[in-house]
């Protein structure tokens, strides 16, 4: 739907309805506000981090593109 015909499709909707559209709108605004980052990020060094190659000894996962490929077919 594009802009101007959600636009017509409010303009044609009875005032109440009307404002509970943007009641609506401000509820998600709130909702789904952005949280600024905080300005400086920890210092944390990933190079040598326990998380980092967890599963690198896993044989299963050498190639995982064919795996990522058939879930992503499977789910969407």
């Amino acid at each position: 739907m594009s802009q101007s015909e959600f636009l017509n499709e409010f303009l044609s909707l009875p005032v109440e309805a009307q404002r509970q559209v943007i009641d609506f709108i401000a509820f998600l605004r709130q909702k789904y506000t952005v949280i600024e980052p905080a300005s400086q990020s920890p210092d944390i060094d990933l190079i040598n981090h326990n998380f980092i190659g967890m599963w690198s000894d896993r044989q299963d996962l050498t190639d995982s593109t064919n795996w990522v490929r058939a879930v992503r077919e499977r789910e969407w």
